[in-house]
């Protein structure tokens, strides 16, 4: 995500909230086992809301799953398990209710057969296309966020599509229009000139700025170094582990092999696209290394600010987040 796109869900989220109730949407959260007792790895379990779009995720380690801030109603959970029978359990919930289901015993089939599973590649993909509906306000696309407490790990492929489509989205362009005009009132970058030609030059350099930072840090680096590009929002606990957790998301990410790591992605990202800022900015701006360390510091930043204002903020004001179990 663009320093100067998160600058703008700041001020645009900020001046929303106090709009905003606090009421704790319900939970659902259980353990699935065997006849045995014994926990089942492998189960993967639905959850169909009437009007939402349903919410796939796999059991943990320890055959628990969970599923967040969902919508107060009539809830059905189908729960598989390659071996075992078929289960569903009906329900309802209540406003505030945090549903936490006894053991859900499995039963083996009575006729084996060979099952598919549904892979993790395939798990992602369903991920992946909740993201793309997520919008702050219901108009700011919101991508580089992930609001499920176990997600599968994305396909190289999965990350580039997240870039193109984070790079192509009307909004994005809208952004880059606005800062290129703030900049051209102020006249920074006074070599690119003023009137249209200066403002066309300004707008040029903002939509590559945002295009370089979004590929080169959300799915070129995270492709060679198998990083996660998205923020794992955390949603409970103390406040101050909250904000820990947040501002260290532009130094520490998810590994594609499920452990958290230095965020040489983004941090790397960072830098480079503020080298490549370099070549395009005017010769009597770049003013030495200033620009690029400026830009790479900006991005750094923005990458922190914004993911504090996500964990804190954006997830009340985000649409089409109920495709994935949330934390609050």
């Amino acid at each position: 995500m663009s320093a100067r796109y998160s600058l703008l869900l700041l001020v645009t989220c900020a001046l929303a909230a106090c709009a905003q109730s606090q009421t704790r949407p319900p939970s659902i959260t259980g353990t699935i086992v065997d006849a045995d007792g014994a926990v089942i790895t492998t189960a993967a379990v639905t959850l169909d809301q009437p009007g939402y779009a349903p919410q796939k995720t796999p059991a943990a380690g320890d055959g628990s799953f969970t599923f967040y801030n969902l919508a107060p109603g009539p809830f059905q959970l189908t729960i598989t398990a390659p071996g075992f029978a078929t289960k569903t359990i009906p329900g309802e919930l209540q406003p505030g209710q945090i549903d936490q289901l006894s053991q859900i015993q499995l039963e083996v089939a009575a006729n084996l057969q060979v099952a598919v599973a549904e892979t993790q590649e395939q798990i992602a993909t369903e991920q992946v296309h909740v993201e793309e509906q997520q919008r702050v306000l219901g108009i700011f696309p919101n991508y580089w966020v992930i609001y499920d407490p176990n997600p599968a790990p994305l396909k190289t492929r999965q990350k580039y599509q997240l870039a193109w489509k984070a790079s192509i989205n009307p909004v994005s362009f809208g952004v880059a229009a606005v800062f290129a005009a703030l900049e051209q009132s102020r006249n920074l970058y006074s070599g690119y000139g003023q009137g249209w030609q200066g403002y066309g030059k300004r707008l040029g350099a903002a939509e590559a700025d945002s295009v370089a930072g979004t590929f080169i840090g959300g799915a070129i680096l995270p492709g060679l170094f198998h990083q996660d590009p998205r923020y794992y929002y955390q949603g409970t606990g103390t406040t101050k582990s909250r904000l820990r957790h947040a501002l260290l998301a532009s130094v520490i990410c998810k590994g594609d092999n499920g452990r958290w790591q230095p965020n040489y992605s983004s941090m790397l990202g960072d830098l480079a696209a503020g080298a490549l800022s370099y070549t395009y900015y005017p010769a009597s701006n770049r003013n030495g290394v200033s620009l690029f360390f400026g830009n790479a510091a900006l991005g750094i930043a923005g990458s922190s600010v914004g993911a504090v204002f996500e964990e804190f903020l954006l997830r009340k004001f985000t649409s089409h987040t109920h495709g994935l179990s949330q934390q609050n």
